[in-house]
């Protein structure tokens, strides 16, 4: 892998940010906190997204951008002959191949899991292996044993032969459970051989008895021809017999029917003539009943006006007590008017009292919070800032006076105790301060008794608003009241005025004794009119009965004459039911022994087939047997190739384990032998692969944490080296950041001309550091700084050759003090 060129649009602290990289070893150089490590940080976004961030997705944007402006890094590398364009943002993510203008991968998920494909490693393991950040050399010594071999084994792609062997494992474990299950489903040998022979012997029991149940029923089916035409004979006459025999049941039920009709004729004949006698009796008495009807409707108009006179006079005595109470409810409210002046002077009066009042309170609540959000404010800064003033403090007392210079990067030596009493003033002045403003803090937690009293103030004068604006509204409500009553009082002397006109209008004379007697006669008219016509109906219907009793007559002695005539020709059949009978039984017996005869024969024929399919299914076990067999036999032979695999992989991936760790601390041993002159020449790894120094061949129990440090370092180089070689050419680029912190200055250029051999292995070495004596040794250098006029890093390219400028020298005391606890 190279990288071309990096880009960063509000990303972190750089605004807009473009590097181009070449060949060779590259340093980038500037102060602590001045972005360098984030332009590490930016690739590896680039690459795997947001799990390679510091911190949260919102934290990522620029902090002078605006809250919609776009974050963006582009990166473009090589990689196995192909070049790649990445572009990701917080929201979307993209990826181009070769050149082209249509994205292989253009959604954030997408994007991660191609480029984690291509370069064929997560996160984690192409961090451990090609980028070296601040204060990961020791990752080998955080890891358990287990986890340091199974690390190694990961990144040099021995995992791909445990990989590979459990494939193998996981087919051998199918074709296991394939035999097993194919034995169990194998059916016994032994009973397939006697089911084909039993199969066979059936065979030829059914066919003789096939044989033999056709000839039987070749005989019955003789016998019954000889009777069927008798049989069909003897069925002809019983049908015509049971025909002749339903047309005399017919017959004999329509005479019954007609002289029924008879009957019911004779009597509605009788009941006319009954009739005709009641008929003049009710004439004479309708007779004396006419003018009922007109004086029963004369006497009911009456009795309605009767009703509407006596309605009316309840409602005049109701509309006059209605007067009466609306005139007493009257002179009662006559007094509102002045009620309401005086209420709502006292209203206005209350509501500019109360008024003043939330005024007075609104300032005051203003001062107590702002006084009170002022010391909380002021005391937290305290706090943040004696906590990074007694960290600074700590990192100088621990380092001595061998702790590098904030500015030139050289120890203090002389000055060392200086900056550390002007750490301890700024401690003392931060307590002071402190202390004050928590007691101050403390005061303001309590509301004031000022602001207790106005609210006190304000809910009593709360409440005696709310007493008189209600007493207003009720006086107010009786105003209009009052104008509604005098509305009310002139349409109810309208009404009882209408109603006494009224009353004065309707008909009198009404008598009820007399309208009871005429309802009485009314309803004896109706029911001598309804008598009356009922009788008229029946003498109207005698004619037409008379006529009818007739037409039955002649019908019932018709149906009489056929009943003779069904009654001869049903005794001029020959064939009774004894005879019948005779010549049923013998025709159902030869038909029943046919039938016999016939279910034998196709019981016979279907036991043939069965048996013949029963043997057919015999022979197809057989065969199938024979197919399972021989599946087997390759299944087993397939399980022994697998096996021998798997042997084969576990041989291959020890032998390769136990070659790693002397191959390992071999070219991990000439690193070391370079970078510290040749004073120590080996190193070497236990069983754990821990790491141990050796001193003239004997392992060095102690070692400094510069020493540690160079340990790990040229462990990372060895590693790297190893999957370089491994890989080919696919992985380049190594890049170190800030490993030259616990070095002097000779190891330190040790490590710069170990980078440069290491050209060879790793054509692209990239040193992000803050030490910019190291800038001799590179080929380009790229120098960051921030501007504070722009709040935002800003790269630029220098000239390798020191030219006397201090990249820290403008740096003011608190920024130097800042840098060294930085590191």
């Amino acid at each position: 892998m190279r990288l071309h060129s990096l880009r960063l649009v509000n990303f972190r602290q750089h605004a807009d940010t473009f590097i181009a990289f070449d060949r060779g070893l590259t340093g980038i150089i500037g102060p602590n906190g001045s972005g360098k490590s984030t332009l590490l940080e930016a690739i590896a976004w680039a690459l795997y997204g947001n799990a390679a961030a510091r911190g949260t997705r919102d934290s990522i944007r620029f902090s002078r951008a605006a809250s919609r402006s776009t974050v963006k890094v582009e990166l473009d590398f090589e990689l196995a002959g192909h070049r790649y364009r990445v572009i990701r943002g917080l929201t979307n993510a993209e990826v181009f191949l070769d050149g082209g203008e249509t994205p292989i991968a253009n959604t954030i998920t997408g994007v991660t899991e191609l480029l984690q494909r291509r370069l064929g490693m997560t996160r984690s393991e192409f961090f451990h292996t090609y980028f070296t950040g601040q204060k990961e050399l020791d990752v080998m010594a955080a890891l358990g044993a287990a986890e340091r071999a199974r690390f190694l084994s990961r990144v040099l792609g021995y995992d791909r032969i445990s990989g590979a062997q459990e494939l193998a494992r996981e087919k051998r474990r199918a074709l296991l459970a394939e035999i097993n299950g194919l034995k169990q489903g194998m059916p016994d040998p032994d009973a397939i051989w006697r089911a084909v022979a039993d199969a066979e012997a059936r065979v030829a029991v059914a066919r003789t008895r096939a044989q033999e149940s056709d000839v039987a029923y070749q005989s019955a089916a003789e016998r019954l021809q000889l009777l069927v035409p008798r049989w069909q004979d003897a069925q002809a006459q019983r049908e015509r017999r049971q025909q002749l025999s339903s047309e005399l049941r017919v017959a004999e039920s329509e005479a019954m029917s007609f002289s029924r009709e008879l009957e019911r004729l004779d009597r509605e004949l009788e009941t006319m003539a009954r009739a005709h006698e009641e008929l003049v009796p009710l004439q004479a008495e309708l007779a004396a009943l006419v003018g009922v009807r007109e004086a029963l409707v004369a006497q009911e108009q009456l009795a309605a006006a009767e009703a509407r006179r006596q309605a009316m006079m309840e409602r005049v005595a109701a509309y006059a007590e209605e007067e009466a109470k609306l005139a007493e409810r009257a002179v009662r409210l006559e007094s509102a008017p002045a009620l309401e002046k005086t209420t709502h002077a006292q209203v206005e009066s209350i509501r500019v009292a109360l008024a003043e009042n939330e005024r007075a309170l609104d300032d005051e609540r203003t001062t107590w919070a702002r006084d009170r959000q002022e010391a909380e404010t002021r005391l937290e800064a305290l706090r943040t800032q004696y906590a990074d003033l007694t960290q600074q403090r700590e990192a100088l007392e621990g380092l001595g006076e061998e702790s590098p210079c904030p500015t030139c990067g050289r120890p203090l030596g002389a000055s060392f105790s200086t900056v550390l009493e002007q750490l301890t003033e700024q401690l003392e002045t931060v307590r002071v301060d402190g202390n004050y403003y928590r007691q101050r803090a403390e005061q303001l937690a309590v509301v004031p008794a000022a602001i207790d009293a106005l609210e006190e103030v304000r809910r009593n004068a709360q409440h005696e608003l709310s007493a008189a604006e209600r007493r207003l509204s009720r006086i107010q409500s009786a105003i209009e009241e009052a104008a509604k009553l005098e509305l009310q009082r002139a349409q109810l002397t309208t009404r009882l005025d209408d109603a006494r006109t009224q009353l004065a209008t309707l008909a009198t004379g009404y008598d009820a004794a007399r309208h009871e007697q005429l309802r009485g006669e009314a309803r004896r008219q109706q029911t001598i009119e309804t008598q009356m016509a009922r009788v008229s109906g029946l003498l109207e219907r005698e004619l037409a009965t008379r006529t009818e009793r007739l037409r039955v007559l002649s019908a019932r002695d018709g149906a009489r004459d056929r009943m003779l005539a069904l009654e001869a020709q049903c005794a001029s059949l020959g064939m009774d039911d004894g005879a019948y009978g005779s010549v049923r039984e013998s025709y159902e017996l030869a038909t029943a022994e046919a039938q016999r005869a016939e279910v034998e024969s196709v019981s016979a024929g279907g036991e043939a087939e069965r048996s013949r399919a029963a043997l057919e299914t015999a022979e197809h076990a057989r065969r199938e047997l024979a197919r399972l067999q021989g599946t087997l036999d390759t299944l087993e032979t397939d399980k022994r190739l697998h096996d021998e695999l798997d042997r084969a992989l576990t041989d291959l991936r020890t032998d390769l384990n136990f070659q790693l760790r002397p191959e390992l601390a071999d070219i991990a041993s000439r690193f070391l032998d370079d970078l510290t002159d040749g004073r120590y020449t080996q190193l070497e790894f236990d069983e754990d692969y821990r790491l141990t120094v050796l001193d003239e061949g004997l392992p060095k129990a102690v070692i400094s944490g510069g020493e540690e440090d160079l340990c790990n370092l040229v462990l990372r180089l060895a590693i790297s080296q190893m999957i370089a070689e491994r890989a080919g050419q696919a992985f380049s680029l190594l890049i170190l950041d800030e490993v030259f912190g616990s070095l002097d200055e000779t190891r330190r250029a040790n490590v710069v001309e170990l980078l440069r051999r290491l050209n060879d292995r790793f054509e692209q070495v990239i040193v992000i550091t803050h030490i910019e004596q190291v800038r001799e040794g590179l080929d380009r250098l790229l120098l960051v700084r921030f501007d504070e006029a722009r709040g935002c890093s800003v790269v630029a390219g220098a000239s390798v050759f020191p030219d006397g400028a201090d990249l820290t020298a403008d740096l003011p005391f608190d920024s130097a003090v800042a840098s060294l606890a930085e590191m």
